[in-house]
């Protein structure tokens, strides 16, 4: 019996309609996938430690309630850790800094009149209530704000809810989907999942140890400069590592200004500005290919439109969760055949393509040549 080919350009025009149909429904259940998200990459994050403790004859429920309550504990340690940071850090500005954000505010604004003829509209400074009528909606009310606050909450409860029962029905999840896929080999669709969740493990471990190593040294570049408040502005530069390409920019911009307002001399300023590039360089050269290596292996166009795409759809949350979610994308193309293509489109470019293919079409030119004369 004959099969019915679907021509290619069909087959990408319902790609291209299934990644329309996902976006949208990422955007209308955005309050239920984010949680979700998040918790799913932690239990994959988690799930090697789960079988640790399962290979040591402890309870599946056990284990993962031990897990996630570590985890917990890390998390509670680090918000304390950040808690105190920017305690420090708020109770130090004072007076003086509004004074000096006021005196380089005023000193911009006249430097723009006199050299562009543009006014900045701050000749009296820096006024805090225009930025937050500005920021702040008009229809923002108390009730609101209270509805708000428990819809954050509520999310934030949500999350090692859906932790505790994705890891426990792990296993539950991947015979579902051996089942839906029943006509094809089990034991390598069990396998291709396992990869697809080392892959995620793999980056969100990388991603951590680059995280840490980038807040110790941009630490020590600011203690030998002698900027105040070291240990906040290194380890949230670090942090913001996260966000590929933006978070390293943003990361040098808050001590950049604080160095800026602190400072007498352009020295300091200039030297942050030089010493986190060059840290960036090495992160990007050297780091991150030597602690993720070839995790997530995406060019660089596919991972900013991607940033932009999970910026758009939810936020700040989405430009972390972007990353590996085409990285798992990506794998799930490599599946496929028919979508192999778009797999080569995330992953980087291979330089030695068009050599290949010259190199095939010079031996058969030989081999058609040879056959002619024979």
């Amino acid at each position: 019996m004959d099969t019915l080919k679907v021509p290619n350009y069909i087959k990408s025009v319902y790609i291209a309609l299934l990644i329309i149909i996902i976006v949208f429904f990422m955007i209308v259940a955005k309050k239920l996938l984010v949680p979700l998200f998040i918790s799913g990459y932690i239990a994959m994050l988690l799930t090697s430690s789960c079988n640790f403790l399962e290979r040591r004859k402890i309870p599946r429920s056990i284990s993962a309630f031990i897990c996630l309550l570590l985890f917990i504990g890390l998390i509670a340690g680090i918000v304390m850790f950040a808690y105190f940071q920017i305690r420090g850090f708020m109770n130090d500005v004072g007076t003086n800094m509004s004074d000096k954000v006021n005196a380089l505010v005023i000193s911009a604004n006249n430097w723009c009149l006199d050299t562009f003829g543009f006014d900045l509209g701050m000749r009296n400074g820096f006024e805090m209530e225009k930025a937050v009528a500005i920021v702040q909606p008009e229809n923002t009310s108390a009730t609101k704000l209270v509805f708000t606050t428990i819809g954050t909450l509520s999310d934030i409860i949500l999350l090692p809810v859906f932790i505790f029962f994705l890891l426990i029905y792990r296993d539950h999840l991947a015979i579902f989907i051996t089942k839906v896929f029943r006509r094809q080999n089990n034991d390598g669709l069990l396998e291709k999942m396992t990869s697809i969740r080392k892959i995620v493990h793999a980056y969100l471990m990388g991603s951590g140890k680059v995280m840490l190593i980038l807040g110790v040294v941009n630490t020590a570049v600011l203690f030998a400069l002698g900027i105040e408040h070291a240990i906040f502005f290194g380890m949230f530069a670090g942090m913001l590592n996260i966000i590929p390409y933006l978070g390293p920019s943003l990361g040098a911009a808050l001590p950049f200004f604080f160095a800026l307002l602190t400072k007498d001399s352009a020295f300091y300023p200039i030297a942050i500005v030089v010493a986190f590039t060059f840290i960036q360089l090495l992160e990007s050269a050297f780091l991150t290919p030597k602690i993720t290596g070839g995790n997530v292996n995406l060019n660089a166009l596919v991972t900013f439109i991607g940033l932009l795409i999970g910026g758009y759809i939810w936020g700040v949350m989405g430009m972390i969760l972007i990353i590996p979610s085409i990285a798992i994308l990506k794998k799930l193309f490599e599946l496929s055949p028919d979508t192999q293509p778009y797999a080569y489109l995330f992953g980087e470019e291979d330089s030695n393509w068009f050599k290949r293919r010259e190199r095939r079409a010079k031996s058969q030119a030989a081999k058609a040549e040879a056959e002619v004369n024979a």
